[in-house]
């Protein structure tokens, strides 16, 4: 059987590699909409404060939780690993005209197939049974 810290090191690297999935994808719309924009330091600065990236919020919240449940001193908990699989999968489900997060998934699955793998890369894990 897993360790919570194991649970949380597995899920993880999926969420990471689709959020800069989702981040590369995004970039190519806005930059359809608005213009190449000149540098990798515009374009963070863009994520972290233009509105038309607050949807990728809930997952960059998500990683930043479990590097701080992962960091801390004291173990992560079975709850810790448990409530942080279960928001994953909610999380990560798409939803036609759903809230924010999920309909802005939904559109990022419709339009790029390199979020879809990347979508059954992060779930894999998470639709996993335990060890």
């Amino acid at each position: 059987m897993e360790t919570p810290r194991e649970q949380l090191t597995a899920i993880r690297p999926g969420l990471i590699g689709l959020h800069k999935t989702l981040v590369d994808s995004e970039r190519v719309t806005y930059e359809r909409v608005h213009g190449r924009v000149p540098s990798a330091g515009e374009f963070l600065q863009l994520v972290i404060h233009d509105s038309w990236f607050v949807w990728l919020r809930p997952i960059s919240e998500l990683i930043v939780r479990i590097d701080e449940l992962l960091a801390a001193e004291a173990d992560p908990t079975t709850g810790d690993a448990a409530a942080v699989a279960d928001e994953a999968r909610e999380l990560l489900i798409p939803e036609e005209g759903g809230p924010g997060f999920a309909t802005h998934y939904h559109e990022a699955l419709q339009r790029d197939p390199a979020v879809v793998l990347a979508h059954a890369e992060a779930t894999r894990v998470l639709t996993a049974p335990p060890r």
